[in-house]
């Protein structure tokens, strides 16, 4: 059997933590007004990506688990889970309309799992229709198609949350300036033909680099802490430090891994073992000033940052759209409504209209 990419064996962990996560659903992030991120979850996607890069960090899997955790949040905090991307299965991008489609035929028709296989079958293959489904999310913006990490969209709204990620573990003073200005010039596209969205940039900081440069540390924070200064580029910045060891290689992978990976519903036990002798990683929100020099401020908090995202995103569109994620954050009592989606939905059902005369 063909042995799998880093991107499949990192993904097929990826997938199961965040199932373990999520197996009693997805829990409530909101405590009195603040968001409490799952650092648990965090850790472990990092984790995971880090045992398969090993001390390669540029192969751009810990990043892919910073994207994958940023949309296990957007799920946590209420939003419909096919429309935030990358989804939490394989295919990572499927157009709403298509998981609704699917959806349609296994609820409302009542098909059986082995009539709507060949249907799945041949909309995820390799062999798909052209554009059908994608591995990452391309959005337009006002001059050029841009590669969004983490997005909630949908046919009706558009892209109403587009976040970017990117990680940084080594020459700080060399690429800190491009980097941000590139990132700079992402928002103010993005942000020209979506206006209304809720543009985020979430920054990944290798704690080893930030030990043996602290200096150009500083002047990277300065700058994240400017990106969302201005009203046409971001509403929200995040910087994540992302401590673990620089020496560990990467984690032998057993045959059955490569199995369960080139398989995606395929769960072994080897997944789980390989999850568990992951290596140790720790993140921190708030720098340590005694040990780095320099504290974060509270706007570039993650917990803030996904706030100000998830309050946006809120006050822009009609009290009819995302009602699970209003009744998470504010702990809406409805009355007959529970947090079941279909639920909530109803109790903020606008009237529909065709029954309007005249």
């Amino acid at each position: 059997m063909a042995k799998a990419s880093l991107a499949e064996l990192a993904w097929v962990q990826f997938d199961r933590i965040i199932a373990d996560a999520t197996q009693s659903g997805h829990t409530d992030p909101w405590v009195d007004g603040a968001y409490h991120f799952d650092r648990n979850v965090l850790e472990k996607l990092l984790g995971v990506a880090r045992g398969v890069v090993g001390k390669d960090t540029q192969a751009g899997m810990l990043s892919k688990a910073l994207d994958a955790w940023l949309a296990y949040e957007l799920r946590r905090a209420g939003f419909d889970h096919e429309s935030v991307w990358p989804r939490a299965t394989w295919p990572r991008v499927v157009p709403r309309a298509i998981s609704a489609l699917i959806e349609g035929f296994e609820t409302k028709n009542g098909a059986s799992a082995k009539e709507i296989a060949p249907v799945k079958a041949r909309l995820f293959s390799d062999n798909r229709p052209s554009g059908l489904v994608k591995a990452d999310a391309n959005v337009l913006g006002k001059m050029y198609e841009k590669q969004v990490d983490v997005v909630l969209t949908d046919a009706m709204t558009g892209p109403e949350i587009l976040i970017s990620t990117k990680r940084m573990d080594g020459s700080i003073g060399n690429n800190a300036a491009n980097r941000i200005e590139e990132s700079y010039g992402d928002a103010k596209n993005l942000r020209g033909r979506h206006p209304l969205a809720s543009l985020g940039f979430v920054f990944g900081f290798g704690a080893p680099a930030v030990r043996e440069k602290p200096g150009p540390a500083i002047r990277m924070l300065d700058l994240l802490n400017k990106l969302s200064d201005e009203d046409d580029a971001y509403d929200a910045v995040a910087l994540l430090l992302i401590d673990y060891d620089p020496d560990l290689p990467a984690l032998d992978v057993p045959d059955e891994l490569h199995r369960a990976a080139r398989d995606m519903d395929y769960m072994d036990a080897a997944v789980a073992a390989q999850i568990d002798h992951a290596p140790k990683i720790t993140v921190k929100t708030e720098l340590i000033e005694q040990e780095f020099s320099l504290i974060v401020p509270v706007e570039l908090h993650i917990g803030t940052a996904l706030k100000t995202l998830i309050d946006h995103v809120l006050r822009v569109t009609p009290v009819a759209y995302h009602s699970e994620a209003r009744v998470r954050r504010d702990a809406l009592a409805l009355p007959g409504a529970t947090t079941e989606e279909d639920d909530v939905t109803d109790a903020f059902e606008l009237p529909d209209s065709t029954d309007d005369e005249g």
